[in-house]
């Protein structure tokens, strides 16, 4: 069965030795690793978290954060090869916690996050866009690939990059780039992009490293209109054996204003539903495997 994983952020960011006794509750309620942010550095004493991990019996996944100042597409040199010595910087910090894969929006180039509006390009850019991506994945891969280390790269709605959203943009890069390179699906992104998310994951296939089970609202996983028999199907189709996390950070205010795009604190114990997120999803992959193959949206 496929581990499943929590976000860090569930319950804070950045997640450091001050939450170390949340550990032992995550595995509680039913998650078998945590998805943790890169650190930057200083953040906390990598030692120290891996140990507290395994006392816990928790696996790890790590999640880069990507910015304007490391960025693999930047027109800009500086900004490229600081993208390149960052994703080398997590490979080391994912060899020191004990992880096997690092995932996120690898290529960079983020907009609202980074304050930027989407604009349009030349085909030239377009183009040096998709080479720089390659040589600097590539370089990092490289690095990677020698530390036993996977780099699964993440598609953004078109609101948070202008690079790759959905699954065919991925896997255009991925024919560029060696197998140690792979994609992270994320079921939140998808639900905006894709014309079907149970096609978006058989056309990655065994190029799908990790996938990302949230709702379309980030709410809990089977309170919002992900198509979860499909997506399951799909993913037991493709052969899919990987971690699935889950990012359920929506919280329950919704007055008027109040920005859904920021991540906010917890105001209240979350414990039952994120354990049922956690039994929602098992089952879900139980049935799809007990299910005849069907292709469907």
């Amino acid at each position: 069965m496929n581990p499943i994983g929590l976000v860090s952020m569930q319950f804070a960011r950045p997640f450091g030795p001050e939450h170390f006794a949340l550990l032992p509750r995550i595995k509680g309620l039913g998650f078998d690793f945590l998805e943790l942010l890169v650190p930057e550095k200083g953040e906390f004493e990598l030692a120290s978290m891996r140990r507290a991990l395994a006392e816990a019996g928790l696996g790890v996944v790590l999640a880069a954060r990507v910015n304007l100042q490391r960025n693999l597409t930047s027109a800009e040199a500086g900004p490229r090869q600081a993208g390149v010595d960052y994703l080398k910087y997590a490979v080391d910090c994912a060899v020191a916690l004990g992880s096997d894969i690092v995932g996120g929006p690898l290529y960079g180039n983020p907009l609202v996050y980074a304050g930027r509006a989407p604009t349009p390009v030349s085909e030239a850019e377009r183009l040096a866009r998709f080479q720089r991506s390659v040589d600097g994945l590539g370089a990092a891969a490289a690095h990677a690939a020698a530390a036993k280390v996977r780099l699964a790269v993440e598609p953004l709605n078109r609101f948070e990059t202008d690079i790759i959203s959905t699954a065919r943009q991925g896997m255009e890069l991925m024919q560029a780039l060696p197998p140690s390179v792979g994609l992270l699906l994320d079921s939140f992104h998808m639900a905006m992009e894709e014309a079907s998310m149970a096609e978006a994951i058989r056309l990655a296939g065994p190029r799908l490293l990790h996938f990302q089970a949230n709702e379309n609202h980030r709410g809990f996983p089977g309170t919002g209109s992900v198509p979860w028999p499909a997506v399951t199907q799909a993913l037991v189709e493709v052969g899919y054996t990987g971690p699935l996390s889950l990012e359920p950070f929506r919280r329950r205010d919704e007055r008027f204003g109040i920005s859904f795009a920021q991540w906010r604190p917890p105001q209240e114990n979350e414990d039952e539903s994120l354990r049922a997120s956690a039994r929602f999803l098992r089952e879900q992959l139980h049935l799809a495997k007990a299910a005849p193959s069907r292709r469907t949206n």
